[in-house]
Formats: structure tokens, sequence, C-alpha cells
């Protein structure tokens, strides 16, 4: 299926197309290629918001999921129906992400992968739902 990824900030210059290749080929990997994803690049304004409305911590973050179904970690989706083919969308906080990267001296496009593969790997606790 597939993978959508917009940018929602313009501080920090995003690689969108090697990002998209690199969650496809993690998604493949744990067997979820049929399952459509949402990525969101965030700025630090976007990231505090979220955070603050959804973990009670309004202060930025380097990732946010919001898994479209509710599962253990590890455990895939058994949907019913074709609109039940999504795991959900992953807000990465690329402003806060491109500090950490220049303050440890790490590369920012390998950061951005392992932090989407954590966000898939930990899915539903990472953000609370909505009350």
């Amino acid at each position: 299926m597939s993978v959508v990824l917009r940018n929602a900030q313009r501080s920090v210059p995003v690689r969108r197309a090697p990002l998209r290749r690199a969650v496809c080929i993690l998604r493949a990997a744990l067997g979820a290629s049929r399952f459509d994803v949402g990525l969101v690049c965030a700025g630090n304004a976007l990231m505090q918001r979220l955070n603050g409305a959804y973990r009670q911590r309004p202060e930025p973050t380097d990732v946010l999921s919001f898994p479209f179904h509710q599962l253990a970690p590890g455990e895939l989706p058994r949907p019913r129906c074709r609109d039940e083919y999504n795991l959900g969308d992953i807000f990465l906080g690329v402003q806060l992400i491109h500090q950490q990267c220049r303050d440890a001296g790490e590369d920012f496009a390998d950061a951005l992968v392992v932090s989407a593969a954590r966000a898939g790997r930990d899915g539903a606790g990472s953000a609370a739902t909505p009350a």
C-alpha cells in the first residue's frame, strides 16, 4: 500500500524520497507492506502542541505515533475491510531530532529512519488517545 509523507515544517531540510524508501523497507521487514502509514515531519511548535494535548507534556518531543489499531507490541492488525489496512500516523519532530544529531555528531537522515522505526515498534503506547 502507501506511505504518505508530509513535511509540515520549514526549519530543517528533509530529504523525503530516501525517508519514504526506508519506511517502505521497514514496513516490508515487519510484514506490513499491505498497510498504509502516514509520516509527518513536524517542527517544535506542532510537536509541543501534540505532546501537550495527548501526553500532558507541553514540550517538543522527537516522535509521536497515533496507531489506527490498538495492538500489543509486535502484533499486526487483522483488518476486516480495505479501510482498516492502516497502521496510523507517525509524527517526527525533525527540528528536535536535527538538534540532537548536531549535538551528538550523528547522521540526521539515519536518525529520522530510526525514530520512525521506534514509533512503529512502540506503536500503541507512544501517544494517548483523545478523550
